[in-house]
């Protein structure tokens, strides 16, 4: 909550996140890019689009686990 209050302060409201999902990496392309379309697949229960360009896939698998956790701690 301290983290969202904050966010709404420095960024303004139309900034503050539903919730806060902490995970220990994002989904990056080879070259470092944070592949921002896919977290918004996932946070948005959509079919993820296309992952090759992933360095580590496996990073999206983990997201989706923690996803339903922290939807219910709401």
């Amino acid at each position: 909550e301290e983290l969202r209050t904050h966010v709404a302060t420095a960024l303004g409201p139309i900034a503050k996140p539903q919730r806060i999902l902490p995970v220990a990496e994002l989904p990056k392309t080879r070259s470092g890019k944070i592949m921002r379309r896919l977290l918004r697949d996932v946070a948005e229960n959509r079919k993820l689009g296309d992952v090759t360009t992933l360095t580590d896939s496996s990073v999206m698998e983990l997201i989706q686990s923690k996803l339903p956790t922290a939807a219910s701690e709401d």
